[in-house]
C-alpha cells in the first residue's frame, strides 16, 4: 500500500466488490447510463491482464480505477471518486497509478473512453491525454437521450 497526500493506494480484489459498488452508485449519475453492474465488474476482474486500484481517505473507500492490459496497450475502464471526496487528489491519484502500473506491465499507450460532457475529461488531458475519437450517441441515458463518447489515448514513456 502506497499513500500520497493522505490517499492510501492499494490493489482491489473481488473481497472489495461491495465498497467498489457503493462508489460506483454514488459517483454515477443514472441519468447517463454510465455505471457498470456488481457482475460485470466481476466478471471483468476474472479476465487476464484486469486489476483494480482502491484508494481510501482516512480509512474510508475514496475511488477506484479498473484497467486492463492487452500486450502493450492498456486500458481503463472505469475511474470513480465518491462525490463528498472530489477535488482532492483522489482522481489524479488513481490515474496516475494505473499509468504507472500499466508501464510495469509492459504497456506502452493507455487509452479511455469518456462522456463529452463530463467534467473528468479536464483531468485526463492534464495527465497528458489527447482526443483520438469520437463516438456519436455512445451512451444512452434511462431518458432515451444519447451522449457522445470521447476516446482518449496516452503513450507510456
Amino acid at each position: 500500500m502506497s499513500t500520497m497526500i493522505g490517499i492510501a493506494l492499494r490493489t482491489g480484489a473481488v473481497a472489495d466488490l461491495a465498497s467498489v459498488d457503493r462508489v460506483m452508485q454514488a459517483a454515477f449519475d443514472p441519468r447517463f447510463g454510465e455505471a457498470w453492474t456488481h457482475n460485470q465488474v466481476l466478471g471483468l476482474l476474472a479476465m487476464p491482464g484486469v486489476w483494480l486500484t482502491l484508494a481510501e481517505v482516512s480509512g474510508e473507500s475514496a475511488g477506484f480505477a479498473l484497467s486492463r492490459r492487452v500486450l502493450d496497450e492498456a486500458e481503463l475502464l472505469l475511474l470513480a471518486t465518491t462525490p463528498h471526496l472530489r477535488r482532492r487528489g483522489v482522481a489524479g491519484a488513481l490515474l496516475r497509478t494505473v499509468i504507472g502500473d500499466a508501464g510495469l506491465q509492459g504497456a506502452t499507450s493507455i487509452h479511455l473512453e469518456v462522456r463529452s460532457d463530463n467534467d473528468a475529461i479536464k483531468l485526463y488531458s492534464s495527465e497528458g491525454f489527447i482526443m483520438a475519437g469520437r463516438r456519436r450517441d455512445y451512451y444512452r441515458g434511462h431518458n432515451g437521450q444519447t451522449y457522445d463518447a470521447l476516446t482518449y489515448r496516452r503513450l507510456i514513456p
